[in-house]
Protein backbone atom coordinates (compact mmCIF):
# COMPACT_ATOMS: atom_id res chain seq x y z
CA UNK A 1 0.00 0.00 0.00
CA UNK A 2 1.39 2.96 -0.81
CA UNK A 3 2.45 5.42 2.20
CA UNK A 4 2.96 9.39 3.77
CA UNK A 5 6.20 8.62 5.61
CA UNK A 6 8.10 11.51 7.63
CA UNK A 7 11.79 10.91 8.68
CA UNK A 8 12.44 13.60 11.09
CA UNK A 9 15.60 14.32 13.26
CA UNK A 10 17.06 17.41 14.19
CA UNK A 11 19.49 19.90 12.02
CA UNK A 12 22.32 17.64 10.24
CA UNK A 13 21.76 14.06 10.81
CA UNK A 14 21.33 13.22 7.30
CA UNK A 15 17.91 14.12 6.66
CA UNK A 16 18.60 15.38 2.85
CA UNK A 17 21.55 12.85 2.07
CA UNK A 18 18.67 9.86 2.92
CA UNK A 19 16.07 11.96 0.46
CA UNK A 20 18.71 11.49 -2.18
CA UNK A 21 19.65 7.93 -1.45
CA UNK A 22 16.07 7.44 -2.00
CA UNK A 23 15.98 9.61 -4.96
CA UNK A 24 18.80 7.36 -6.48
CA UNK A 25 17.66 3.58 -5.45
CA UNK A 26 14.44 4.50 -7.26
CA UNK A 27 15.52 6.26 -10.19
CA UNK A 28 18.42 3.15 -10.42
CA UNK A 29 14.91 0.85 -10.79
CA UNK A 30 13.70 2.66 -13.39
CA UNK A 31 10.88 4.69 -11.32
CA UNK A 32 10.25 8.20 -11.95
CA UNK A 33 9.32 10.72 -9.19
CA UNK A 34 8.82 14.66 -8.32
CA UNK A 35 11.33 16.14 -6.11
CA UNK A 36 9.81 18.81 -4.21
CA UNK A 37 11.46 21.62 -1.87
CA UNK A 38 11.48 25.11 -0.15
CA UNK A 39 14.16 27.24 1.52
CA UNK A 40 16.96 24.34 0.99
CA UNK A 41 20.52 26.17 1.88
CA UNK A 42 21.50 25.59 -1.80
CA UNK A 43 19.76 27.76 -3.00
CA UNK A 44 15.67 27.49 -5.26
CA UNK A 45 15.11 24.68 -6.90
CA UNK A 46 17.90 22.42 -5.07
CA UNK A 47 17.69 19.25 -3.05
CA UNK A 48 21.25 19.32 -1.39
CA UNK A 49 23.17 17.47 1.30
CA UNK A 50 25.80 18.92 3.79
CA UNK A 51 27.88 15.77 1.90
CA UNK A 52 27.79 18.10 -1.01
CA UNK A 53 25.49 16.21 -3.32
CA UNK A 54 23.12 17.93 -4.88
CA UNK A 55 19.65 17.75 -7.10
CA UNK A 56 17.00 19.78 -9.09
CA UNK A 57 14.17 20.20 -7.23
CA UNK A 58 10.58 21.80 -7.58
CA UNK A 59 10.45 24.83 -5.39
CA UNK A 60 6.98 25.00 -3.69
CA UNK A 61 5.58 28.17 -3.12
CA UNK A 62 2.80 29.93 -0.42
CA UNK A 63 0.24 28.78 -0.75
CA UNK A 64 0.79 26.12 -3.74
CA UNK A 65 -1.90 22.80 -3.98
CA UNK A 66 0.57 19.95 -4.04
CA UNK A 67 -2.79 17.70 -5.01
CA UNK A 68 -3.16 19.61 -7.83
CA UNK A 69 0.37 20.19 -9.07
CA UNK A 70 1.14 16.42 -8.95
CA UNK A 71 -2.37 15.73 -11.08
CA UNK A 72 -1.30 18.67 -13.55
CA UNK A 73 2.16 16.53 -14.19
CA UNK A 74 0.31 12.97 -14.46
CA UNK A 75 -2.62 14.34 -16.99
CA UNK A 76 0.02 15.82 -19.10
CA UNK A 77 1.85 12.39 -19.32
CA UNK A 78 4.07 12.93 -16.73
CA UNK A 79 5.28 10.02 -14.37
CA UNK A 80 5.12 10.26 -10.76
CA UNK A 81 6.12 6.75 -9.30
CA UNK A 82 6.41 8.38 -5.69
CA UNK A 83 7.11 11.92 -4.34
CA UNK A 84 9.78 13.50 -2.54
CA UNK A 85 9.28 16.68 -0.33
CA UNK A 86 12.39 18.05 1.92
CA UNK A 87 12.20 20.85 4.53
CA UNK A 88 8.80 19.86 4.79
CA UNK A 89 8.47 21.84 7.71
CA UNK A 90 8.55 25.05 5.89
CA UNK A 91 5.20 23.43 3.80
CA UNK A 92 1.86 24.73 5.45
CA UNK A 93 -0.54 22.04 6.97
CA UNK A 94 -3.10 22.54 4.28
CA UNK A 95 -0.09 21.25 1.64
CA UNK A 96 0.59 17.99 4.02
CA UNK A 97 -3.20 17.61 3.64
CA UNK A 98 -2.43 17.67 0.08
CA UNK A 99 0.61 15.10 -0.33
CA UNK A 100 -1.75 13.20 2.11
CA UNK A 101 -4.68 13.24 -0.66
CA UNK A 102 -1.64 12.38 -3.20
CA UNK A 103 -1.33 9.11 -1.27
CA UNK A 104 -4.80 8.12 -0.77
CA UNK A 105 -6.24 8.99 -4.28
CA UNK A 106 -3.60 8.39 -6.41
CA UNK A 107 -1.53 5.90 -4.83
CA UNK A 108 1.73 7.50 -4.88
CA UNK A 109 4.34 6.90 -2.04
CA UNK A 110 5.18 10.65 -0.22
CA UNK A 111 8.47 10.22 1.32
CA UNK A 112 8.72 13.70 3.56
CA UNK A 113 12.07 14.77 5.55
CA UNK A 114 12.14 17.76 7.81
CA UNK A 115 12.74 19.12 11.10
CA UNK A 116 10.08 18.39 13.70
CA UNK A 117 10.98 21.65 16.23
CA UNK A 118 12.51 24.75 15.67
CA UNK A 119 14.94 26.72 17.30
CA UNK A 120 12.50 27.63 20.26
CA UNK A 121 11.60 23.99 20.91
CA UNK A 122 8.15 24.96 18.93
CA UNK A 123 6.57 22.35 16.56
CA UNK A 124 6.79 23.11 13.46
CA UNK A 125 3.02 23.33 11.81
CA UNK A 126 3.96 21.49 8.97
CA UNK A 127 6.04 18.94 10.91
CA UNK A 128 3.17 19.14 13.33
CA UNK A 129 0.60 17.82 10.67
CA UNK A 130 2.64 15.17 9.26
CA UNK A 131 2.74 13.72 12.75
CA UNK A 132 -1.06 13.78 12.76
CA UNK A 133 -1.24 12.50 9.29
CA UNK A 134 1.80 10.21 8.64
CA UNK A 135 1.45 6.17 8.20
CA UNK A 136 4.48 6.00 9.77
CA UNK A 137 7.28 8.82 11.28
CA UNK A 138 10.94 7.47 11.40
CA UNK A 139 13.26 9.17 13.11
CA UNK A 140 16.82 8.86 11.54
CA UNK A 141 19.43 6.84 13.16
CA UNK A 142 22.50 9.18 12.57
CA UNK A 143 22.64 10.55 15.37
CA UNK A 144 24.06 14.80 15.83
CA UNK A 145 26.07 15.36 18.42
CA UNK A 146 26.45 18.65 20.85
CA UNK A 147 29.28 19.74 21.20
CA UNK A 148 29.98 18.27 24.75
CA UNK A 149 29.09 14.66 23.03
CA UNK A 150 26.00 13.87 23.83
CA UNK A 151 23.23 12.97 21.35
CA UNK A 152 22.02 16.65 19.83
CA UNK A 153 18.05 17.10 20.18
CA UNK A 154 17.62 20.23 19.62
CA UNK A 155 17.92 23.27 17.20
CA UNK A 156 19.87 26.13 18.32
CA UNK A 157 19.73 29.49 16.14
CA UNK A 158 22.60 31.62 16.78
CA UNK A 159 23.25 35.36 16.22
CA UNK A 160 28.04 36.06 16.67
CA UNK A 161 27.73 32.07 18.23
CA UNK A 162 25.26 33.26 21.07
CA UNK A 163 22.59 31.44 21.05
CA UNK A 164 19.05 33.67 20.33
CA UNK A 165 15.02 32.62 21.65
CA UNK A 166 13.29 35.42 19.62
CA UNK A 167 12.12 35.82 16.35
CA UNK A 168 10.62 34.83 13.15
CA UNK A 169 10.22 31.21 13.12
CA UNK A 170 11.88 30.51 9.75
CA UNK A 171 15.00 32.00 9.39
CA UNK A 172 17.07 30.38 6.63
CA UNK A 173 20.61 29.40 7.81
CA UNK A 174 23.35 26.77 7.94
CA UNK A 175 25.28 24.89 10.63
CA UNK A 176 28.27 25.75 9.00
CA UNK A 177 28.04 29.87 9.01
CA UNK A 178 30.54 32.42 10.50
CA UNK A 179 30.08 33.46 13.67
CA UNK A 180 28.62 36.68 12.66
CA UNK A 181 26.31 35.61 10.88
CA UNK A 182 22.62 33.75 11.79
CA UNK A 183 23.68 30.50 11.95
CA UNK A 184 22.05 27.19 13.45
CA UNK A 185 23.32 24.59 15.95
CA UNK A 186 22.40 20.94 17.21
CA UNK A 187 22.64 20.59 20.85
CA UNK A 188 21.69 18.42 23.93
CA UNK A 189 18.70 19.37 25.85
CA UNK A 190 20.13 20.12 28.85
CA UNK A 191 22.61 23.02 27.07
CA UNK A 192 19.61 23.81 24.83
CA UNK A 193 18.03 25.22 28.31
CA UNK A 194 20.46 26.79 29.71
CA UNK A 195 22.00 28.51 25.98
CA UNK A 196 25.14 26.88 26.04
CA UNK A 197 26.60 26.78 22.47
CA UNK A 198 30.16 25.74 21.29
CA UNK A 199 31.69 29.27 20.76
CA UNK A 200 31.28 30.57 24.63
CA UNK A 201 31.71 27.13 26.22
CA UNK A 202 35.32 27.48 24.50
CA UNK A 203 35.68 30.35 25.44
CA UNK A 204 35.00 29.13 29.09
CA UNK A 205 37.47 26.17 28.48
CA UNK A 206 40.52 28.66 27.49
CA UNK A 207 39.77 30.57 30.26
CA UNK A 208 42.84 29.98 32.79
CA UNK A 209 41.52 28.68 36.11
CA UNK A 210 42.52 30.29 39.67
CA UNK A 211 43.97 28.04 42.14
CA UNK A 212 43.36 28.37 45.03
CA UNK A 213 46.74 29.36 47.01
CA UNK A 214 46.86 28.97 50.80
CA UNK A 215 49.17 31.73 52.49
CA UNK A 216 52.70 30.13 54.06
Amino acid sequence: MPELVFFSGTMDCGKSTLALQIEHNRSARGLQGMILTRDDRAGEGKLSSRLGLVTDAVEVADGQDLYAFVVDHLSQGGRADYVIADEAQFLDPEQIDQLARVVDDLGVDVYAFGITTDFRTKLFPGSQRLVELADRVEVLQVEALCWCGARATHNARTVGGDMVVEGAQVVVGDVNQSVDEVGYEVLCRRHHRRRMTAAPSRAAALSPDVLPVSAG
